[in-house]
């Protein structure tokens, strides 16, 4: 797939995490991970050897498993150790937060102990703005203001709780508890809504199952050390019994 995918054009848009370039086909983008590290909204930055590598192999690796259940990602094709081929999408600007454990944030805003389990599932709307620092929102708030229709936030919703039943059991069967994730979705030229983005470390929390041990970005948040070597252990298990 490689030697047919269309060439780069025009860098279109440049992250924290990723560059997304256009390509000589409108409707494909081809995007590159990179190996820089930020938290905190960026207030904190750094560099994780490898970062792109492991977590463009991840997302691959994940984005097909989710199409073989019936979920719809940009995804296309992975055209090098850090480069995918993806379609390209208008993103949708509401960020989509499951929550399946009491966490990082959600457990500092609400005073309570991180690890137990939330019944039900949470799910959160924050709008997906870096300068604003992601404020929370609430359904209103994304309909008044034009991020999102209700149409939009109702297959939003629908897609998480899709998403998680399927990459729940995933992750459990490699000795992983995925704790809470983000999501990014956006519209194709046909208006079709699409998972899209990434799915890795650095948008997940990942515990191991049996002793607890944080394999994601967490690491790095709170200078725990050994953040290359989790990373480099999600994406060993994420890539056993996966689909080709």
């Amino acid at each position: 797939m490689s030697e047919d995918a269309p060439a780069r054009t025009e860098l279109r848009y440049e992250g924290k995490a990723k560059r997304v370039y256009a390509t000589a086909d409108p409707d494909l983008y081809r995007v590159e991970y990179k190996d820089d590290a930020t938290a905190y909204n960026a207030a904190k930055r750094g560099t994780i050897a490898g970062k792109g590598e492991m977590n463009a192999a991840i997302t691959a690796t994940l984005m097909r498993h989710l199409e073989t259940e019936g979920i719809r990602t940009h995804f296309v094709a992975q055209l090098g150790p850090n480069e995918q081929l993806v379609r390209r999408v208008e993103i949708v600007p509401v960020e989509v937060i499951v929550r399946n454990r009491a966490a990082g944030s959600f457990a500092a805003r609400y005073g309570v102990e991180e690890g137990p389990d939330l019944d039900p599932i949470v799910i959160e709307w924050c709008l997906k703005s870096d300068a604003l620092g992601d404020p929370p929102m609430n359904d209103a708030t994304a309909v008044a203001l034009g991020f999102a229709t209700e149409d939009q936030l109702e297959a939003l919703f629908e897609g998480a709780i899709a998403v998680n039943e399927s990459l729940r059991p995933f992750f459990a069967e490699r000795g992983l508890d995925l704790v809470d994730f983000k999501l990014e979705f956006g519209t194709d030229a046909d208006g079709q809504l699409l998972l899209a983005d990434e799915i890795s470390p650095d948008t997940c929390r990942l515990w191991d199952l049996e002793s607890g041990e944080r394999l994601d970005k967490d690491r790095f948040r709170r200078d725990l050390g050994g953040v290359e070597e989790a990373y480099r252990e999600v994406a060993r298990r994420v890539a056993q019994g996966a689909p080709a």
